[in-house]
């Protein structure tokens, strides 16, 4: 490891505090060395809060010393007037003569410019230190950037003989089919936390009226996401609360949209996935947990439109019931604990964000 990916994991490991706090801002760290010492850092804490090259240089406790240190920073500084005034302007006016970037900044607005303000200005700037492991950690940033829309996470549990529900009976209390182990229920919470929205279909909603919030975990609830084509979600069902903000997409035409209950009336043709994730990246939701059924699942696997999949195996055993979905991709890890297995895949189609 070279003295500058040394500085620069530092910064990665910073920017990595402000995860599910930052969005739809990346998440930025920042180091400022002297001498071949840390004598700031910082990172992006929160969206709309100052960024972690601000962070960085506040924390220096001598200034003077700012004219002779070098600054780190996992992401190009911006350039912009935004909810903060321009990073690469404050980088200017510290003095600081040398900046190590890890990646440029896809966002239209600032990409290439903070780079050349700072060379404008004299400041010397190295590029590409620890690039890829910086995009990997702004893969839902970079994705909506480039792509136009949200990074996606499949996640289901599974039994043993491969089912993720039982078979219900028609006047059965909605309630979700116990699969996952306490365990796993934590980090499926840990992840809601950290994602911009969660997503079900219509069959999830009706057989197991969940409330689609991250209880056992610290953090916020993301956007609940529902596909309700015909209105077949009773009203009284926890989604519709009013707690956390619930976007239904319907054919249907309703009149009784609430701040946090918007309904958006669209075409469930073939482009319907397109559609809603185009909307979803208009509202500055980055990235979106999907935990639907088998047939939203297996019709977005289908699509390939997918980057990242959690799939939990228990050791309990149904016999019969609905079948989980049918998936290939690059394993990125596989770990156990207690009764349940998990298998994280990745898209190979997607491989360059990962």
């Amino acid at each position: 490891m070279t003295i500058d990916e040394k500085y620069m994991h530092r910064c990665l490991q910073l920017a990595q505090n402000g995860r599910g706090y930052t969005s739809p801002n990346p998440m930025v760290g920042s180091v400022i060395v002297h001498n071949g010492k840390i004598i700031g850092e910082g990172y992006h804490r929160q969206y709309g809060k100052p960024h972690a090259e601000v962070n960085a240089i506040d924390s220096v406790k001598d200034k003077s010393l700012l004219k002779k240190s070098t600054i780190y920073v996992s992401l190009e500084p911006c350039s912009h007037y935004g909810k903060t005034p321009p990073c690469a302007q404050l980088i200017i006016d510290s003095g600081i003569p040398e900046a190590v970037i890890a990646c440029l900044d896809p966002y239209p607005a600032v990409s290439g410019r903070g780079i050349k303000m700072l060379q404008d200005a004299g400041v010397k700037v190295t590029m590409g230190v620890l690039e890829k492991e910086a995009w990997h950690l702004n893969k839902e940033f970079i994705t909506a950037q480039t792509q136009n829309r949200p990074y996606i996470y499949l996640k289901w549990a599974q039994t043993q003989d491969g089912f993720i529900d039982k078979e219900r009976n028609e006047n059965e209390q909605p309630q979700p089919t116990p699969i996952s182990n306490d365990f796993s229920r934590i980090l499926v919470h840990k992840k809601r936390a950290e994602v911009g929205a969660i997503k079900i279909g219509t069959n999830t909603a009706v057989k197991d009226n969940p409330s689609l919030t991250t209880r056992f975990w610290y953090g916020k609830n993301p956007v609940r996401i529902v596909l309700d084509r015909q209105g077949r979600i009773p009203t009284s069902y926890n989604i519709f609360d009013g707690r956390v903000q619930t976007i239904v997409f319907t054919e249907k035409i309703y009149e009784n949209t609430s701040d946090n209950v918007i309904y958006i009336r669209t075409d469930f043709g073939k482009n319907l996935f397109d559609n809603i994730f185009c909307d979803l990246r208009s509202r500055k939701i980055h990235s979106v947990l999907v935990e639907g059924g088998c047939e939203l699942l297996q019709s977005l696997i289908d699509r390939k439109m997918w980057d990242e999949a959690y799939i939990e195996t228990s050791s309990i055993c149904f016999g019969k019931g609905v079948k989980a979905p049918r998936i290939e991709g690059n394993t990125v890890e596989e770990r156990s604990w207690g009764s349940s297995r998990q298998l994280h895949l990745s898209n190979p189609d997607n491989y360059k964000i990962l």
